[in-house]
């Protein structure tokens, strides 16, 4: 039986997140220590040569992310931590956050120095509390053992880290809304390029990631680039967080390598399909992600290898669906929520999203075929995705054409 990895949830349940004495003693800002002695450069490429990918849904190589923002030009650079996390069936972020709060500091520390960053925030959503206070919490231990603020151990390097609240937008888990927000604005999104890395916030250089990106850093700044890349598979490296929720018996999050089966998440991990009933379909990556069938369940769970079966990895949210659930009821939950998180700032997302739904009403109304109703969403979602300013308008045609693949003749 295929057992759990952690390195972003390695702590996990071995300390009092509130003490942060019982952190110290598992070892804990000795890799921060560790990287302050080495130069910067070494550290991008070591992170460059590791193959860690963004584990906020896009896998942009983070070691490229490091690079272009250190050789970008300005006066002061930044590092932010996307903890929004509003992506439904997600919730690896907020574990992280309240369980683990200095694993997230310590990969947000080495980060900055590596690109030369005194100033770093952290971006929640408002609605998560418990981890928002367990964040402060442990940026204020952090600060009083000097961990935090200035000349971190004698090293010359300082770095002040503060928490900013979101207001509940799903738009905001996108990096470009996020600093609009962060700045005080609508949380609409600006047009790219630039990209953040070149002029983020406030017109200045700046290194986004998520959390659980964060939380590998100082895993591998103690490991080594070979031994992490040695995890996982050859393109998808290391471990992910899966979060399974659904019809399944052992709800929960777990932390494995890269290249598991959803076989195994949902069986082995997961405990199977609850009520004795059969697997339908999956929603891998959230609702802006891919419905899947069980031709799919013996496939590594890896960026590629789920790109060429039709399907993302995203967030890593993996929601069950046993038999006797309808697709169809499942795709209008989704196409609603997206129109009620359309921010209505370019055409495309604003009446496009509404179009959606207008049709699957009309179908669910007018018992009309449901093969051609999802023929019009597929053209509509079509048009979205190549005119939207932003994923989000980009996101309805992952769902609607992942169905057109493994769910036509159930539709």
């Amino acid at each position: 039986m295929i057992k759990e990895k952690r390195i972003a949830l390695r702590n996990i349940g071995n300390y009092n997140p509130g003490s942060i004495d019982e952190y110290l003693k598992l070892g804990g800002y000795k890799n921060v220590e560790r990287a302050l002695k080495i130069n910067p450069d070494e550290i991008i490429e070591t992170i460059i040569k590791s193959n860690l990918r963004g584990r906020g849904g896009a896998g942009f190589p983070t070691g490229l992310k490091l690079k272009f923002t250190t050789q970008a030009f300005g006066d002061q650079k930044y590092v932010i931590c996307n903890a929004d996390e509003g992506e439904p069936g997600t919730f690896k972020d907020r574990i992280i956050m309240e369980m683990d709060p200095h694993l997230l500091i310590e990969g947000m520390i080495i980060s900055a120095y590596s690109i030369g960053a005194s100033k770093a925030f952290i971006y929640i959503r408002g609605e998560y509390t418990e981890s928002i206070d367990s964040m402060k919490f442990a940026l204020n231990q952090a600060s009083e053992k000097g961990f935090v603020g200035d000349n971190i151990f004698n090293s010359g390097f300082s770095l002040d880290i503060e928490i900013k609240l979101g207001a509940g937008s799903y738009l905001c888990g996108e990096e470009l809304a996020l600093l609009e927000s962060l700045e005080g604005k609508r949380g609409y999104p600006r047009i790219k390029p630039p990209f953040p890395a070149e002029k983020g916030l406030l017109g200045m250089p700046t290194l986004i990631n998520n959390v659980e990106t964060f939380a590998h850093i100082p895993y591998i700044i103690e490991k080594g680039a070979d031994h992490y890349k040695s995890l996982g598979t050859e393109k998808s490296s290391g471990t992910k967080i899966f979060t399974i929720s659904g019809d399944v018996k052992r709800p929960g999050y777990y932390e494995t390598e890269m290249g598991v089966t959803l076989r195994q998440l949902i069986y082995e991990f997961a405990g199977g399909i609850k009520d004795n009933k059969k697997f339908y379909a999956a929603i891998l990556g959230g609702a802006a992600g891919t419905f899947v069938d069980e031709s799919v369940l013996d496939t590594s769970m890896g960026y590629e290898t789920l790109k060429d079966k039709g399907a993302v990895l995203g967030s890593g949210a993996i929601m069950v669906m046993s038999e006797g659930r309808s697709v169809f009821d499942m795709t209008h939950s989704i196409l609603k929520f997206f129109m009620h998180e359309s921010c209505g700032k370019c055409v495309p997302c604003r009446i496009g999203t509404v179009q959606l739904l207008q049709i699957m009403d009309e179908a669910k109304n007018n018992n009309k075929d449901k093969k051609e109703i999802l023929n019009k969403l597929l053209n509509e979602s079509e048009y979205m995705a190549a005119t939207s300013l932003c994923p989000l308008g980009q996101s309805p045609i992952l769902p609607i054409k992942s169905i057109k693949q493994f769910f036509e003749n159930q539709f």
